[in-house]
């Protein structure tokens, strides 16, 4: 990371870091000896505090993901949707927390049953039936957070599922400035709150909505042809201009916006399956059960809305004269797409693994590149038990493997076991790098 870069970030976190500690001075400069002085009390004051650090939380979860491109070129988008999913849960455990002991505290104190109390809670206090609502949705991201409960379901499902997130934030702002004792009587206090919200709704409509649709109407990308690359894959070759303009690199994603029925509605992350250029890029999807079963039928002159590139799954991180290149399935296509960007000085093997012969998509594209780039490619077809992706294994391919630069790019359990092989072999995490098939963050 360049210095500049590191700047950037050290910034970020320093602003992240400050608003954590005035939110936690905020509610501590207007709490009593009162709030403390009994076990009830403490609950209460416990749990709102929970819920301040909770709702805080949430606004840098989605200022995270909201692509703001100074802070996704220091740290990297993947990093940021690392982060992300890391945060995420501990902002719902503050929220349920703050639920909890709010509920159990006021029951007490009014001496009724806690499923009376909250009924009491929402009929009385103002907005209290949308932030009963916004909890729900906050449980709902938390539950199909979980990787059994994403493995369930399909992209769109918890694609909509998590776009509530941003409402139930909004449903919950009202009751936190209207009810808060640290607000009542504190205009600071709310000017700070409200800010906090404002900044964020700002960055968002800003970087996720104005910019994105700003750029595509510029570039004016739209669907030039579609391609059938075998049983249920197809490739996306979109046509631009400026497009080189976008700085975008073989490797990376875009959330991609098909303006068609059935499409327009949600985005959907896909790789670049080739290098791009000045006029053109292209994706390679597989039929996934999901709306990308209905790419084939795009109609040539389709419109299309994007927003990156993003990740940082690029040549221009390898850092040694020897690459190893190590694809599952449709995983091969952006380590297709970096092929074209290596130095041509660099030694390229490449190991793509998949159950049966008709999964080898790109085949044809693979074996031309490596003729005229020197690369091996080694086509590992069967089960994982017949190709365990060991070192030992791993090494039988790419006898430098242990020297190399790594990227890997498929199923979560693919990934897995080349960065178990790759740690037993001492390479380093800068040497590294990844792409799993796991749902990005809206």
């Amino acid at each position: 990371m360049s210095i500049g870069k590191r700047h950037n970030a050290d910034w970020a976190s320093i602003i992240l870091g400050l608003g954590l500690g005035l939110t936690a001075a905020l509610y501590i400069e207007t709490t009593s000896l009162s709030d403390w002085s009994g076990v009830y009390p403490i609950v209460i004051s416990v749990s709102r505090i929970c819920a301040l650090l909770g709702a805080y939380l949430a606004l840098v979860g989605l200022v995270l993901v909201s692509r703001i491109s100074f802070i996704e070129r220091s740290i990297g988008h993947d990093r940021l949707v690392i982060w992300h999913r890391k945060l995420g849960p501990y902002s719902i455990y503050l929220v349920t927390f703050h639920v909890a002991l709010v509920s159990v505290g006021y029951a007490a104190n009014d001496h009724a049953k806690i499923g009376v109390e909250i009924w009491r809670i929402i009929m009385k206090y103002p907005w209290m039936l949308p932030a009963g609502v916004a909890f729900i949705f906050f449980a709902a991201a938390g539950v199909t957070s979980y990787k059994k409960a994403r493995a369930k379901m399909s992209y769109e499902t918890w694609w909509t599922i998590h776009l509530y997130t941003y409402l139930a934030i909004g449903l919950s702002f009202m009751h936190q400035v209207l009810t808060g004792p640290m607000f009542i009587g504190h205009p600071l206090n709310k000017a700070y709150w409200m800010s906090l919200y404002i900044a964020s709704a700002l960055i968002i409509i800003f970087w996720r909505f104005a910019i994105p649709a700003a750029r595509s109407l510029r570039h004016n990308l739209r669907v030039e042809q579609v391609v059938v690359e075998g049983p249920g894959v197809v490739s996306i070759i979109m046509k631009g201009r400026g497009l080189d303009r976008l700085g975008a690199q073989g490797g990376q994603f875009f959330s991609w916006r098909f303006m068609s029925p059935g499409q327009w509605w949600i985005s959907h992350p896909y790789s670049l399956s080739a290098s791009p250029t000045k006029k053109y890029m292209r994706v390679t999807v597989k039929d996934l059960g999901d709306a990308s079963s209905d790419v084939i039928n795009l109609k040539p002159g389709t419109r299309v809305f994007f927003e990156g590139p993003y990740g940082t799954f690029v040549a221009s991180k390898a850092t040694r004269g020897h690459v190893t290149l190590i694809g599952g399935g449709v995983g091969i296509t952006p380590l297709r797409a970096l092929m074209e960007e290596f130095d041509p000085t660099m030694e390229i093997d490449v190991l793509f693994r998949a159950s049966k012969d008709e999964d080898l998509v790109l085949r044809k594209e693979l074996d031309a590149l490596a003729d005229a780039r020197g690369a091996r490619v080694h086509y590992l077809v069967g089960s994982r038990k017949i190709h365990p992706m060991s070192a030992k294994y791993i090494m039988q391919f790419a006898p430098a493997f242990r020297d190399s630069d790594v990227y890997v790019c498929g199923p979560m359990p693919l990934v897995d076991a080349v960065r178990e092989a790759a740690e037993s072999c001492g390479i380093p995490k800068n040497r590294f790098h990844d792409e799993a098939f796991v749902f990005h963050s809206v």
